[in-house]
């Protein structure tokens, strides 16, 4: 048998290099029994590489093509162009002609084949490749078939495919091309099958799209396809097109495009019963392979072929249940303004953490919120809950309620045993006593300090046992039932006058303005430390120049060469030492922090600089407490007109009472569990550097891919499977690229929430409103904090804000995002800055483009470009 040429019958499970992905999957389809697939070969990447092995400009091409980016598009054209040229003038090896002639003439080589490229890097878990290289169909005769195959070869460098390559980070050098022969069946149908619904991502929906002819009709775009869905058995919906075209081989090889007959063109593609035949085979090739699927198929004569079947790689991962029953999970990420994938170690804390019944999946956390919804009395408290502060979850869920095919009410006066998440409301009649604030911060901060000294000395396994002790008192600080009911009492505080105002004197939002400037909160403070900064380094214009262009290594020993670059040092040392712990995405304990990576601030103070005069900080917050005072003795003063007016006023005055003296706390807690996360995390990070020592892993970072249990298992034993690190690095990247979304379900349904609001302009995008107010300016969508280039009087466009992004906000006047809720951070900040802010904009950073004039109607929710 020769390692050149193999049969489907003779491919090994294992010799992915040898095939690449398209013929390892089409080789065991045709070993499962009843699934018809074409006969047919592969031209291994062996052949290939014999062919091209002796060409010195082939590799130096090759080098070249390694050296560049994605944008260098000119560039990659033309040395691809030249490589494609080079293999297509390749001589195919002897020993390749002869055991590809062998094999057509057992086939027998009168009949039609079609000729696919398959790629080593292709039909991966976390990289598809679909469509990435050339395919060529009805080829007839070997010396037709041979040339076919060098055009294979050549694909391996169209422009699109190294462009891919570069985008997900593949070697060139390390990507070889086989080509699949296979049969062509002259079919009177063909189309493509998804085990799982690509719309909604339900494992149990399996979804087919059928026209008449080959299937290449579909796949390139030229005729709309039939549609059936098929669930547990049954067709529940079928969309007939009509199909004008379809393309069928040619007698004498090559395909033709052919009008077909008006009366055929209403036609449905497959019978009901054909569709639900092919829904079966499609379980069982699912089955087979173990994950959801990607199916190529045609019917000729009444029997289904199978050409090609692949993973489905833009599924989200359903998150991990331990029994059958239907659930309904939210993302944790949105709730926490921090929608990206965490690494193992992330997951681990943040699940150490919480008291909540989270599950994992695609990196990311979900809360079980299935008992909730099965009891009568604690659905409508979760509904309306989230519903305040993210419709789209509240939509999502209502949608899954109303159908009633897949939650299982228990009777009206049972609660389930498993609601270990309580949202209750609590009482707004606290005692606005800010003594009671400066309590808490002082309980949570003089633990931090204790915390601090006893962690320094412990070492290896002692130091995972004494964080497992801290994270109860972490836990007991977070849950407390104080802080709890001074958060609630401010949220309460704000609906109350919302409501009562609106209904009193027609004002929409008016604790809005009521919130600006608040005491104590922790993370407005911190964008105003950064105002403050930029006064103390404005005055020495080498410093300034310096910062400009600093590098990592040189931010401590070059600035202090400087004149004022010792100030500038400790200015910044000190805004460190009370904020260093932050960053974004920071309740992923993987994340670099601001101490860990100091020069991410830089831009925001050179920007700060350039945009602001001395002591802005101050005016600012002035600013805002004038607004809020003003705000306050206006809406007092119209209450006491009315009837009952003194009794109106009073009450009104209780609650702004309580959002001055208690909404700035509602940021403490999160800083106080984000001081302790770094803590633990330089403590881990020591243990690392011994397990680097010791070579159990390569580099201190390793260790965020295992979890908290298997890094206190390494370092107890000095021993780790080599693989898991490999292979989660992997999985992190697939889940990098995958979106999450807010409300999934155990069938891997995804249920996307709508916003009904009428009286809005037809052309606007609409999301919830969270800060009041009218702006217009330039729209500037900012993925990565550290590439912010922002002026006074811009508009921040991202995917999410968390705390890290505050000190962008004393630069803008206005905020849109596309998480987010009443009460997430970016939210909280926006309103006590006084910026009218639009949250929980779907797909806001692709629609908007950075630059374009925009208006932001705060109050409204919603956003017009101009």
């Amino acid at each position: 048998m020769s390692s050149l040429v193999l049969g489907f019958e003779e491919i090994e499970k294992t010799q992915l290099w040898l095939v690449g992905g398209k013929g390892l999957h089409v080789a065991q389809l045709s070993k499962i029994q009843g699934i018809q697939v074409p006969e047919g070969f592969c031209v291994t990447t062996a052949g290939f590489q014999k062919a091209i092995k002796q060409n010195a400009t082939y590799y130096a091409l090759l080098y070249r093509l390694a050296l560049l980016k994605a944008e260098d598009r000119n560039q990659i054209g033309e040395i691809s162009r030249e490589i494609r040229q080079i293999i297509m003038e390749a001589e195919i090896p002897a020993d390749v002609v002869k055991a590809v002639t062998q094999y057509l003439s057992r086939f027998g080589e009168k009949y039609a084949y079609a000729v696919r490229s398959s790629a080593t890097a292709e039909d991966l878990p976390h990289a598809s490749f679909a469509g990435q290289q050339d395919t060529y169909l009805n080829i007839i005769g070997v010396e037709a078939i041979l040339q076919h195959i060098s055009k294979c070869w050549a694909s391996l460098f169209t422009d699109r495919a190294v462009i891919y390559r570069i985008q997900n980070r593949f070697d060139h050098s390390q990507v070889y091309l086989s080509v699949v022969v296979q049969r062509m069946i002259s079919s009177q149908a063909s189309g493509i099958m998804f085990t799982a619904d690509p719309v909604s991502s339900n494992r149990k929906l399996l979804s087919i799209d059928a026209g008449f002819g080959l299937g290449e009709a579909l796949v390139s775009g030229l005729v709309s396809a039939d549609c059936y869905k098929v669930r547990e058995g049954e067709i529940i919906d079928k969309r007939i097109a009509a199909k004008k075209l379809a393309i069928y081989g040619r007698k004498e090889g090559g395909t033709e495009t052919l009008q077909l007959d008006p009366e055929q063109q209403q036609h449905q593609t497959l019978s009901d019963q054909q569709i639900l035949q092919l829904a079966r085979i499609g379980r069982q090739i699912e089955a087979y392979f173990g994950c959801p699927q990607d199916i190529e198929w045609c019917l000729a004569h009444d029997t289904f072929y199978i050409v090609q079947s692949r993973p489905i790689t833009t599924l989200f991962p359903i998150p991990e249940a331990n029994d059958q029953e239907n659930h309904v999970y939210l993302s944790v990420g949105h709730q926490q303004m921090m929608t990206d994938a965490m690494k193992p170690l992330g997951l681990s804390f943040f699940l150490l953490t919480t008291r909540a019944p989270m599950r994992k999946a695609g990196g990311r956390l979900f809360v079980d919120v299935t008992p909730l919804l099965a009891s009568p009395a604690s659905r409508t408290t979760i509904v309306e809950t989230l519903g305040n502060s993210d419709p789209l979850i509240k939509d999502a869920l209502m949608t899954i309620i109303n159908r009633g095919d897949f939650i299982k009410s228990l009777p009206d006066d049972k609660v389930s045993p498993n609601t270990t998440v309580r949202y209750a409301n609590m009482p707004d009649q606290l005692e606005s006593d800010p003594s009671i604030v400066a309590e808490l911060m002082k309980r949570s901060q003089t633990s931090i300090e204790k915390l601090k000294q006893n962690i320094q000395t412990k070492s290896g396994t002692a130091v995972f046992d004494f964080i497992l002790e801290d994270l109860q008192e972490l836990k007991s600080i977070l849950f407390d039932p104080q802080s709890t009911n001074v958060i609630m009492a401010a949220m309460n505080a704000s609906a109350w006058i919302n409501e009562n105002i609106n209904k009193w004197l027609g004002e929409k939002n008016a604790a809005d303005t009521l919130s600006q400037s608040v005491v104590g909160n922790i993370t407005s403070e911190m964008g105003l430390a950064l105002l403050d900064a930029a006064d103390a380094i404005r005055p020495y214009p080498e410093v300034v120049a310096f910062l400009q262009h600093v590098e990592e290594g040189d931010f401590g020993d070059e600035l202090v060469k400087f004149d004022g670059g010792q100030e500038t040092r400790d200015v910044i040392c000190a805004f460190l030492n009370k904020y260093g712990m932050r960053c974004a995405g920071e309740i992923d304990i993987t994340r670099t922090r601001w101490s860990e990576k100091p020069t991410t601030l830089v831009p925001i103070i050179l920007s700060n600089i350039k945009n602001f005069e001395p002591n802005a900080s101050k005016r600012k917050f002035e600013q805002g407490r004038q607004e809020a005072l003003k705000k306050e003795q206006e809406v007092l003063e119209r209450l006491k007109q009315l009837p009952d007016g003194e009794q109106k006023a009073k009450e009104t005055k209780q609650r702004i009472d309580l959002i001055r003296n208690f909404s700035g706390y509602r940021e403490y807690p999160k800083y106080g569990m984000v001081n302790r996360y770094f803590i633990y995390k330089q403590a881990l990070l020591k243990e690392a550097e011994q397990l680097v020592h010791a070579g159990v892993i390569h580099e201190q970072e390793d260790m965020y891919y295992l979890t908290f249990e298997e890094l206190r298992e390494a370092v107890r034993t000095k021993q780790l499977d080599d693989q898991i690190i490999s292979k989660r690095k992997d999985e992190y990247m697939l889940y990098e690229k995958l979106t999450p979304p807010r409300v999934i379900t155990s069938d891997g349904e995804i249920i996307a929430g709508e916003y009904s609001r009428e009286n809005i302009p037809a052309e606007a995008i609409v999301g919830l409103p969270v800060s009041s107010g009218v702006i217009e300016g330039r729209a500037r969508v900012i993925l990565n904090m550290e590439e912010a280039d922002l002026e006074e009087g811009d508009i921040l466009v991202t995917a999410f804000t968390d705390p890290s992004w505050t000190p962008l906000f004393v630069s803008i006047k206005g905020l849109i995002t596309e998480v987010g809720g009443l009460m997430t951070h970016g939210a909280v900040i926006a309103r006590e800055y006084g910026l009218p802010a639009v949250v929980g904009v779907e797909n806001a950073t692709k629609l908007i483009k950075d630059g374009q004039r925009i208006r932001v109607h705060g109050t409204e929710g919603y956003i017009e470009v101009l």
